[in-house]
């Protein structure tokens, strides 16, 4: 079968084409013929090594997080799929950059639903991102009706699942920062109440609700972004933190802050939660599902390059010169 994969760690130009032989699925397993694999920043950190040093068979890894296709074997045990099925998952041990990969059911899910058949194009995008926006939102973020939210990386996957989740969860103002101008007005379109420049956000935000700030931060870039972003939190506001996209030295809060200024920070891993509550996962799944049927959240994909364009898509996400949701096409 057709994949790209990595023998060593490095920039994007490691990512090379190979031909693999199809995996079998395991017991509690299923093979997904795959139509589109989402790209993800951890796919960036997986080839970069920031996981280790390849140790899939004949010591290549195949990156990607999360696919749609269909369903094209069954593990023992298998009950409630079948084959030819379209599906969507998430990939706890990567490999979604190939013609076929095997999948837990507990992270895959059918694309056809009470509303109707979801399309395999917009269900690649959410396997990962969505269930992550869940997350951060209602599990680390405790997001209560009516509060305000700040999202950085706005124009991001998450910050797009976000943005518009925070609205379906009943939030109240829902802001937003990007790391360039040029992407003010695509982040305005998704349905922000105001994007900031991220560098003078504070300042920013300050001025647009009278000082009061937010009282939920969502931030994946870490260092000094994280730090300012407790200064903007009202009494009891919490900063969640998920990623580190600025791979910045690692910052410590501390506690006499928190103590004093009423403020918590939390955190969100979505490979930690695959391992010690996957039930999670595959339910928001279902929910994203659901509500990409009934019109009610984008996926929010922008493009999709074939998948011989898997470093371009790595380029575009890693220098931040993309925007929105790249998919990668195996059809």
């Amino acid at each position: 079968m057709r994949a790209i994969g990595f023998r060593a760690n490095g920039g994007f130009e490691v990512l090379e084409e190979l031909d693999l032989p199809e995996p079998l699925p395991a017991a509690g397993q299923v093979a997904v013929r795959v139509a589109f694999a989402g790209v993800n920043f951890a796919e960036i950190q997986h080839r970069r090594g920031e996981f280790g040093a390849p140790d899939g068979p004949g010591g290549v890894d195949v990156p990607g997080l999360e696919v749609a296709g269909a369903v094209s074997a069954l593990g023992a045990g298998v009950h409630g799929l079948e084959v030819g099925e379209p599906v969507a998952a998430y990939l706890t041990g990567f490999g979604g950059y190939a013609e076929v990969v095997t999948a837990d059911t507990r992270f895959v899910r059918s694309l056809r639903t009470g509303a109707g058949e979801a399309d395999p194009a917009e269900a690649a995008g959410l396997p990962c991102v969505f269930p992550t926006a869940f997350g951060v939102l209602k599990d680390a973020g405790r997001l209560r009706e009516g509060e305000d939210v700040l999202i950085h990386s706005a124009a991001g996957g998450v910050g797009f699942a976000a943005a518009q989740l925070a609205r379906e969860l009943g939030a109240g103002r829902v802001y937003g920062t990007v790391g360039s101008v040029e992407k003010i007005p695509y982040a305005a379109e998704l349905g922000y109440d105001e994007v900031f420049l991220r560098d003078g956000f504070a300042e920013r935000l300050a001025e647009v609700t009278g000082g009061r700030g937010v009282d939920l931060v969502l931030d994946p870039v870490g260092g000094p972004i994280r730090e300012q972003s407790m200064t903007v939190l009202a009494p009891f506001g919490r900063v969640v933190a998920y990623g580190d996209l600025g791979r910045h030295d690692q910052w410590t809060a501390s506690v006499w802050d928190l103590w004093k200024g009423n403020r918590t920070i939390a955190g969100f891993n979505i490979g930690d939660l695959a391992r010690r509550s996957p039930e999670r996962i595959g339910g928001y799944l279902s929910d994203s599902l659901q509500l990409l049927v009934a019109g009610r959240i984008r996926s929010g994909v922008t493009q999709i390059l074939p998948l011989a364009e898997a470093a371009k898509a790595h380029h575009l996400l890693e220098t931040g010169t993309g925007r929105g949701k790249i998919l990668l096409s195996l059809t």
